[in-house]
């Protein structure tokens, strides 16, 4: 009996050893990554998320990881034999690739749109054709709601090019028509001074100072000047609206005509 003890217990010393050290790490790296999640800035919701989802991924990870190297330690630990399970784990890792390789793919992709912060919760974008409003960014998925409300769910492996529209600031176009004997000088210095009336008025929904870049078409049947409003991420529309609107009423009080298609139909008599 004192030798089997004898015999074990080194082993069983050692075994103890190698999960209380592995149970230790897995408890630092929780409180350092803890640590570090807490420390982003509060006023930041998207960016908190993110970490968040982030250090879970992480964690999620690390365990397994360590669970791993715990197992094969302990067998070594208590000499059993390391080949077999490493041929079988390698047969079943490589079905397991073989049916799950999309799934993999989008995590991957997942990780690196939230590492690389492409885009956050609340921006407007266009993923795999697909655009709308993101709600929310999984690993797996990124999901959108369109203007309609539909909600989309795109895999993050299935996004090869991600526009967002609302990064750090957008820029409204707004294009006028004007008839073709209008006073173009005075149409573009109508345009200037309601411009810069609407960015004085509402100075919180602009980022620089917009521009009125001048003729940009000539169509049909109106000259089209263009200008270019530099808003804040999510004003583009709401400030392109209000453009609109304003241009549309000092047009009419200034008497620019804005030209509109017309049809003309000719009615023909019976030959007969």
């Amino acid at each position: 009996m004192s030798d089997s003890w004898s015999n074990i217990s080194p082993h069983l010393a050692k075994s103890i050893g190698v999960v209380g050290t592995t149970l230790l790490v897995w408890w630092v790296i929780g409180r350092v990554g803890r640590r570090a999640a807490v420390r982003v800035d509060p006023l930041e919701p998207e960016r908190q998320q993110r970490v968040a989802t982030l250090w879970q991924a992480g964690l999620r990870g690390i365990s397994i990881l360590l669970g791993v190297i715990v197992v094969l330690m302990l067998m070594s630990i208590w000499d059993v034999p390391i080949t077999p399970l490493l041929a079988v784990g390698s047969a079943v890792g490589l079905a397991i690739g073989f049916g799950a390789q999309d799934s993999v793919t989008d995590f991957i992709a997942g990780f690196l749109i939230l590492a690389e912060g492409q885009y956050d919760i609340g921006d407007t974008v266009t993923v795999a054709g697909v655009s709308g409003t993101v709600t929310d960014i999984r690993l797996r998925v990124t999901v959108l709601r369109d203007l309609n409300g539909a909600v989309h769910f795109v895999p993050n492996g299935q996004i090869s090019v991600a526009s967002n529209l609302t990064k750090e600031f957008s820029r409204a176009v707004v294009d006028v028509g004007v008839a073709y004997d209008s006073d173009i000088p005075k149409v573009k210095a109508l345009l200037e001074d309601e411009i810069r009336a609407i960015e004085a008025e509402f100075p919180e929904l602009f980022a620089e100072p917009g521009e009125v870049q001048g003729v940009n078409e000539l169509a049909g049947s109106a000259i089209v000047i263009r200008t270019i409003l530099v808003t804040q991420a999510d004003a583009r529309w709401q400030v392109k609206r209000m453009a609109l609107e304003r241009i549309a009423e000092r047009f009419r009080v200034e008497n620019i005509v804005i030209p509109f298609q017309t049809v003309n139909v000719v009615k023909m008599g019976d030959s007969g």
